[in-house]
């Protein structure tokens, strides 16, 4: 069969970039730190990345000195974030079934239904593609699968509220599960927090379906792939002082 994100290779400099991407999370991986020491590491990379998800939807950046999370944004995006290892499993086997209950933990405190996906025409289908591409319909590399997960997820915005949080904890499990990074050690939320107009205006490109808007999107999403590698190095090497 073929493979219908195989394509994606032959636009303008994303092969390039995927190499770039992946070499970058792969050099994280072999700081001595993370040798052994990085379940630390990842820990601070989860919160990290918890907060500047919620940031980019409008929650707080910053975590109470007393612990206490208030904001409904950023309380959902750290329950996400904490539930992403005992995710996993279902998300290789089930991924639909893991989007409900990213969305139940990020909207608890948002949304009197929590984990149902909106009744719009297409929207259904297209998660079902999708699914099928996580499950092993795609052998491209993980950089494009994460890509395409993440803007395909921002485009459809299948849930009420919290989408934002969701398709970006969707992308993190999709760089585990494709070995791209398997301890979770980046962090591009940041970057796209960052740089928020770009990262909009690289989404609604992608979500054109034009060859040059999905192009566009592919570069972006590989540099903050880099981004998050760089914020992961300075993780690391503040864990050596």
């Amino acid at each position: 069969m073929t493979d219908p994100l195989a394509p994606l290779l032959d636009l303008p400099g994303v092969p390039e970039a995927v190499d770039s991407a992946r070499e970058a999370v792969f050099q994280v991986h072999r700081h001595r730190v993370n040798l052994r020491g990085w379940a630390t590491t990842a820990a601070e990379a989860s919160v990290r990345a918890a907060r500047a998800s919620a940031a980019i939807d409008g929650g707080p950046v910053e975590i109470p000195a007393d612990g206490a999370v208030t904001d409904p944004v950023l309380a959902g995006s750290l329950r996400v974030a904490e539930a992403l290892g005992v995710l996993l499993p279902t998300w290789q086997r089930a991924p639909l079934q893991a989007l409900a209950r990213l969305h139940v933990l990020a909207a608890a405190d948002l949304d009197p239904d929590p984990g149902r996906p909106r009744l719009v025409p297409g929207v259904s289908e297209r998660l079902d593609l999708l699914a099928r591409l996580v499950t092993g319909g795609t052998s491209v590399p993980g950089p494009l699968v994460v890509a395409v997960v993440h803007g395909e997820l921002m485009s459809l915005s299948p849930f009420a509220t919290t989408n934002g949080v969701v398709a970006r904890a969707a992308a993190r499990l999709t760089a585990i599960a494709t070995g791209l990074d398997p301890k979770s050690l980046g962090v591009p939320e940041v970057m796209c927090l960052r740089r928020r107009d770009d990262y909009a205006a690289a989404l609604h490109a992608f979500s054109t379906g034009d060859p040059e808007g999905v192009r566009q999107w592919l570069l972006f999403h590989c540099r903050t792939l880099e981004a998050g590698a760089r914020e992961a190095r300075g993780i690391a090497d503040a864990a050596t002082t």
